[in-house]
């Protein structure tokens, strides 16, 4: 296969960017979108110029560093993230746009790197419960209801790629901190916190200049990791209810 690829090319946050051309010839089907970029960034080296910078990590699909837009979808056509994407969802001679995530509170550090930091903050007044010093406690020492049980491990599977925030026409991170809120406000070792960590996540949330949202759905739907867009609405009950609690 040979495909053309236009992708964002920005020196660095403060410099205006623009998209650039390149042409990669020998791809192969079985190829993952980032090996194709890890051949275009070997091509440039050889040439003397600068090769494009992106997040990765693990290449598993676990981590979620890899998230770029591709042709206008976060982490491209298929429901997965960047680096399990195969080449052989696309066709000979395609043309390939591939930009950073854009969002106002994921400023652009270089061409297609983002700074997701305030995933990390939203977390930091939050994730986490109160747990006593000592021994482990035995398995299944504390009973969890399987409706439970399953809501938090669904909403558990986050991985803080921020494909949802990019989704979204909004910029917001609802769904994401929908999914932590939901995840440890299920279980009994989360109900210290319960009312505290929705307030805290949502004031940091805010701070952090995601918009407001709407729900579009489309968080969703881009979501490589299938969270439930039902999470939002949970989201909200949670909050109402500690706002009401506190006042």
């Amino acid at each position: 296969m040979r495909i053309t690829l236009r992708i964002w090319r920005q020196s660095g946050p403060k410099v205006a960017g623009a998209m650039t051309t390149y042409k990669v010839d020998d791809v192969s089907p079985d190829m993952s979108f980032l090996e194709v970029l890890d051949v275009l960034n070997e091509d440039l080296t050889l040439r003397g110029e600068e090769p494009v910078a992106f997040d990765h990590d693990c290449r598993e699909g676990i981590c979620g560093a890899c998230g770029v837009v591709i042709n206008g979808d976060p982490h491209g056509p298929s429901r997965t993230t960047t680096c399990q994407l195969h080449m052989r969802q696309f066709d000979d001679g395609d043309v390939i746009d591939v930009e950073p995530w854009r969002a106002n509170a994921f400023p652009v550090v270089k061409d297609l790197v983002v700074d997701r930091s305030g995933f990390d903050r939203i977390i930091g007044a939050g994730g986490y419960i109160s747990a006593p010093t000592g021994s482990a406690p035995d398995a299944h020492a504390t009973p969890v209801p399987k409706p439970d049980a399953d809501l938090a491990f669904d909403n558990a599977e986050c991985i803080g790629c921020g494909a949802c925030v990019a989704a979204c026409p909004n910029g917001s991170a609802m769904l994401f901190t929908a999914a932590k809120v939901t995840h440890l406000n299920t279980l009994p070792q989360g109900q210290p916190e319960r009312a505290q960590r929705v307030l805290n996540m949502v004031n940091v949330m805010d701070e952090e200049d995601f918009g407001g949202c709407t729900l579009a759905g489309e968080c969703a739907t881009a979501c490589p990791k299938g969270i439930p867009f039902e999470s939002i609405g949970n989201l909200n009950r949670e909050f109402l209810k500690a706002s009401l609690k506190r006042r």
